[in-house]
């Protein structure tokens, strides 16, 4: 079984014991929910008009999976802010990248990818914002190193050091396995997951047409197998989710339908049973959502 520590901050005025009383409730229902299952998590919330915030081993570092593809969105956003590329512009599809152990080339298997529609493509122009929603809402790695390599992944490392979000690696493209084995992996970590969506939502990444922009793409995320997947209907969330073997992670904004908005980020690693620790994280998602609207 995993082990993990759980801080709750709160930075809001004087509370009452009856909200302390449940928020203490909350946290033993998600301990209780996590212990079903056998790997490591982290988990961050917090709660947008509130302030407050639940943290669970929020600096453990794990591979980003498919999460990395949101610093890459902002930095694509904030370069065109910049003027240094437009999203009208149009990109050639290819399917040759280059490792970033020895620069030789690498191709990737349509049959590893989640989208497989890009590779007809290939020889083909395609616009930018067109890939970027690939990226997200399809979760496309034909699209990501597309981007990346227009972007430049230690650009988008730096950008997120420039916002405070000091642990996510951003270093290489998907499916580069000269890196892989050598452990030069993106990572990740919830507390930087909850700081960038936090930030979106607030409209302080880029700008606020920008991660407005963002936001209306992640609200279109076709897989929802995790924190919206036993929310009401009438709740949106922007998120981007990300798994390998072993491995799966859902992060974002939700959207209350009286305006409130709350952040929620998982990671997961070291799993024993996939579906069940999705199950496990789709339920303490309801739990969370049902915490904030009964206040």
């Amino acid at each position: 079984m995993f082990t993990f520590l759980i801080s709750i901050m709160l930075f809001t005025t004087p509370i009452s014991d009856q909200l302390n009383h449940n928020s203490e409730d909350l946290k033993k229902e998600i301990q209780k929910e996590l212990a079903k299952n056998k790997g490591t998590f982290a988990l961050a919330f917090k709660n947008l008009t509130s302030g407050e915030e639940i943290l669970i081993n929020e600096k453990e570092s794990f591979h980003a999976a498919s999460t990395m593809k949101t610093p890459i969105l902002i930095e694509a956003y904030k370069q065109a802010a910049e003027k240094k590329i437009s999203l009208e512009e149009n990109l050639t599809i290819k399917n040759e990248f280059k490792s970033i152990v020895d620069g030789s080339i690498f191709s990737l298997d349509p049959k590893d990818d989640s989208d497989t529609e890009l590779y007809e493509k290939i020889g083909s122009k395609v616009k930018i914002y067109d890939l970027l929603y690939l990226m997200i809402i399809k979760s496309s790695n034909l699209a990501t190193n597309i981007i990346i390599e227009l972007v430049g992944a230690q650009k988008a490392n730096n950008t997120m050091r420039e916002i405070g979000a000091n642990d996510i690696q951003v270093l290489r493209g998907v499916e580069d396995g000269k890196a892989f084995r050598k452990g030069l992996n993106n990572t990740s970590t919830a507390y930087d997951q909850l700081l960038i969506f936090t930030k979106m939502a607030q409209g302080e990444l880029v700008n606020k047409f920008s991660s407005d922009a963002m936001i209306k793409i992640l609200l279109d995320q076709e897989f929802n197998d995790k924190i919206p997947a036993d929310l009401p209907q009438n709740v949106k969330v922007a998120h981007k989710t990300g798994w390998i073997n072993g491995v799966n992670h859902d992060a974002g904004i939700v959207f209350l339908p009286d305006g409130r908005k709350y952040v929620l980020v998982f990671h997961s690693k070291d799993l024993e049973n996939d579906k069940d620790a999705i199950k496990s994280m789709a339920k303490i998602s309801k739990m969370i959502y049902d915490y904030v609207v009964q206040k």
